[in-house]
């Protein structure tokens, strides 16, 4: 249906949609958006140059099956299929350093759903190089780098200031701008969380032996160990430490490093060598108190950030992508004014429940797995074996590492 005064705000507006961030969600989003119709400006604080480095540097992101489905619906993944490495089990163990796993595990096999692979693994040299080349050749999608936003007003239209002194304006402003939200935090949305103590310590190794695209996950009391599949003798390390514990790792020479690190990662797959620099990020759990205000809507860690103990944060966000992709490609259809408070409703109920509910879970997992305490380590050895043992439950927890259950927007459906 027509709507007058939709056309009139429109006949002012430099695009359809302002994205701040420019990392990954903001220009998936975007890519999202540009499909539906709405043209787009993504607002990147970095230079493109530095988006566009090939190197390795270790980064990479274990994708959900749902989240690859959304990359082929949007036609990028052909351009890093041949790149990604398809997790095809999961096996998750509880221990200590140097002592080996529990004789209670959980094992997942991606032979067990009908699907295919529970998710892949795509380097970031890969991944983010697509995502612009996408971006670049679409013409509904502008692409702002080396820029941030000073402000911004939220009244009858999407408005904002960038520090070239340049002014946008649109319907709606998203913001992809991480857990530190400027966008957010312009709006007046508060958040609430708390932080962990601890620290993630990123970085790749290469082995003598194949991993055979398994992924494991070695629960320790400080924290735990991902050790993730790459293509060829190599895999992701994300170690989950003690803030002072993660600080001295940090600290060490490359060989003093694996020495430590080997007792947790153990031999089977043979001698690790340090095959990028080391990251370090501190964990915590944040929500946003709202997904939304007026011509504002806030996703993946903009939104919500959680624990990385079962690698679903990207994911989550690539899920919010399409959700709110969906919601406003319907409104625009129906003659919508899409930064509404009716539309931009429907996204938040639409997201707002799942996203808590996952970074709440994901609390609670490290909360009963980080610890040394007798009692709780019976429990929860317990717990890993019983579900390994009834084949329905373990069934339904690898649909959930893979991203198929709950309401799938139709850009993650097969």
């Amino acid at each position: 249906m027509d709507n007058p005064a939709r056309r009139a705000i429109v006949r002012i507006m430099e695009q359809d949609v302002l994205i701040t961030g420019g990392g990954l969600n903001g220009p998936v989003l975007a890519l999202a958006l540009a499909r539906a119709g709405l043209t787009v400006t993504v607002i990147d604080a970095l230079p493109a140059e530095t988006r566009k480095d090939p190197g390795f540097d270790g980064r990479a992101y274990a994708l959900a099956l749902a989240s690859r489905r959304l990359l082929v619906n949007l036609g990028l993944w052909s351009a890093v299929a041949d790149n990604a490495q398809p997790m095809l089990e999961i096996k998750v163990t509880d221990g200590h350093a140097g002592t080996g796993p529990s004789p209670f595990f959980l094992h997942f096999d991606a032979a067990e759903i009908e699907e295919g692979p529970m998710g892949y693994m795509v380097e970031d040299r890969h991944l983010r190089p697509a995502l612009l080349a996408a971006m670049e050749a679409d013409p509904r999608i502008t692409h702002l780098s080396g820029t941030t936003v000073t402000s911004q007003q939220l009244d009858g239209c999407a408005t904002v200031t960038l520090d070239t002194g340049k002014t946008l304006s649109a319907e709606l402003l998203v913001g992809c701008d991480g857990r530190a939200s400027g966008t957010a935090a312009r709006a007046g949305i508060k958040r609430t969380g708390w932080g962990y103590g601890q620290t993630a310590v990123t970085c790749a190794v290469a082995h003598d032996k194949p991993h055979d695209g398994i992924a494991h996950q070695f629960f320790m009391p400080a924290g735990p160990l991902a050790i993730l599949p790459l293509k060829g003798n190599r895999s992701s390390i994300v170690w989950s430490e003690t803030d002072t514990r993660a600080a001295e790792l940090m600290a060490m020479d490359e060989a003093t490093f694996l020495q430590a690190l080997k007792p947790a990662f153990g031999s089977f797959l043979g001698p690790i060598t340090l095959a990028s620099p080391r990251f370090c990020y501190p964990l915590g759990l944040t929500l946003a108190d709202a997904f939304i205000a007026d011509r504002l809507a806030l996703v993946g860690d903009a939104a919500h950030g959680m624990h990385p103990i079962a690698g679903q944060g990207l994911n989550a966000g690539f899920r919010d992508i399409a959700a709110l992709a969906d919601v406003l490609a319907r409104a625009r259809a129906r003659g919508e004014d899409i930064g509404t408070r009716p539309v931009l409703d429907r996204y938040q109920q639409w997201r707002r429940f799942d996203t808590a509910t996952l970074a709440l879970a994901t609390d609670t997992f490290n909360r009963l797995f980080s610890n040394d305490n007798p009692l709780l380590r019976g429990l929860r050895d317990l717990g890993l074996g019983a579900v390994n043992a009834v084949p329905a439950l373990r069934r339904g927890f690898i649909r959930e590492a893979a991203g198929l259950t709950g309401d799938l927007p139709p850009l993650m459906q097969g």
